[in-house]
């Protein structure tokens, strides 16, 4: 193998490090800060990547599901966005702390502000949009949020497409929060409810901010890296090959 081929192979490899590491994480998801229990309260994040160079994301629209109707949704304030929750009559009201429920939110819509060149989700950046949802399901394992995303641009990105068991992941999967076991007592391990389980979880959020802010950081060191390897290999191989015809 000569050193130009070398350099070719080493410059592939490069490029293939960048391609996984840009995406791990390229579709919109959402996680819980903590743990997301049955039966309780969760505070979690839909987390959105810009996937175009020339277009920033100005609007996200999230579904919630019908089959699993929550009742109480918090957003979080995000700066340079506006938020909109909609909320939508029940088939068959809830009972929630002794009192009936009518109604239960169906979407909630971000909106970014301010000039055009500087709103929104840029490209190469990624926003995340906090919320507090519960009552979360006692029959459930996981709950399935659909998504879209818009450029300012006008292009528009459904991301609403369900796993299926033993299928590969779709080109565009919905968000799915995953539910964990349901916590020692009626609303959580404190035995209370809204804003009170939501408390109790801040303990973990730190750790679980650092451990996703870790994980984008190594993705972003390992595409660096790439690059900084597939441009030596490649200026090696034509000094070489130069060297040679000399």
């Amino acid at each position: 193998m000569n050193v130009s081929r070398i350099a070719l192979t080493g410059g592939i490899a490069a490029s293939t490090v960048l391609i996984l590491a840009g995406t791990a994480s390229a579709h919109v998801g959402v996680q819980p800060q903590g743990e997301a229990a049955k039966g309780g309260y969760a505070t979690v994040n839909f987390k959105v990547p810009n996937e175009r160079d020339n277009a920033s994301t100005a609007k996200l629209e999230v579904s919630f599901p019908t089959e699993h109707p929550l009742a109480s949704v918090m957003p979080q304030a995000v700066p340079g966005w506006d938020v909109a929750v909609t909320k939508s009559k029940l088939a068959k009201p809830l009972e929630m702390h002794g009192q009936k429920i009518n109604e239960a939110v169906s979407k909630v819509t971000w909106t970014a502000t301010g000039d055009k060149d500087e709103r929104g989700i840029r490209p190469g950046s990624f926003q995340q949009f906090p919320l507090s949802i519960g009552q979360l399901p006692e029959d459930a394992d996981q709950l399935v949020f659909k998504a879209i995303q818009t450029y300012d641009d006008k292009e528009v990105v459904r991301w609403i497409e369900e796993q299926k068991d033993g299928a590969d992941e779709p080109e565009n999967p919905a968000p799915v929060l995953k539910l964990t076991a349901a916590a020692t007592g009626e609303h959580g391990a404190d035995g209370k409810s809204g804003a009170g389980a939501t408390t109790q979880a801040t303990d973990k959020q730190t750790t679980a901010a650092s451990d996703e802010s870790s994980s984008d950081t190594t993705a972003r060191v390992l595409g660096i890296v790439g690059i900084v390897i597939g441009i030596a290999g490649v200026a090696f191989g034509i000094l070489a090959g130069r060297r040679r015809a000399a």
